[in-house]
């Protein structure tokens, strides 16, 4: 179906000692992605965020080539793999035009933070993920 692509300003403090972004910043390259898809639907109320959060429960991240510091930012594209009863699965790509630099996975959970337990997603939630759900590539 749909895939959430957001084009991710690279840092000059992003690049490590050999020249190239760091592997830990791909995880935040990954979570401002997935922050600005989420937009559409979280919570704006404190109280209503609380009880309508999301956690990540996993992360998996498949380096394929180094990506360098430039000016130019960087594309993530997420999209939904599968969806449960209180979680779901995002998948990431990381690259440009000519270039695939990772391949990522994030298993999201619903979470209520005042009760501190998973929660089931919602029927707006779960038609959001199914906006964005198509088999892994």
């Amino acid at each position: 179906m749909n895939r959430f692509t957001y084009p991710c300003p690279l840092r000059w403090s992003d690049a490590d000692a050999y020249g190239h972004i760091n592997n830990t910043l791909f995880l935040r390259y990954m979570e401002e992605a997935r922050t600005r898809m989420f937009r559409e639907f979280l919570a704006t109320d404190e109280e209503e965020r609380r009880e309508a959060a999301f956690v990540v429960a996993r992360s998996i991240i498949d380096y394929k080539v180094p990506l360098h510091y430039r000016e130019e930012p960087v594309d993530v594209d997420v999209w939904a793999t599968k969806s449960a009863g209180a979680s779901f699965e995002l998948a990431y790509e990381i690259r440009d035009a000519d270039r695939l630099y990772a391949e990522a996975t994030t298993k999201i959970v619903a979470y209520n933070l005042n009760a501190n337990r998973p929660r089931r997603l919602s029927d707006r939630e779960r038609d959001f993920v199914a906006h964005y759900t198509q088999s892994q590539p």
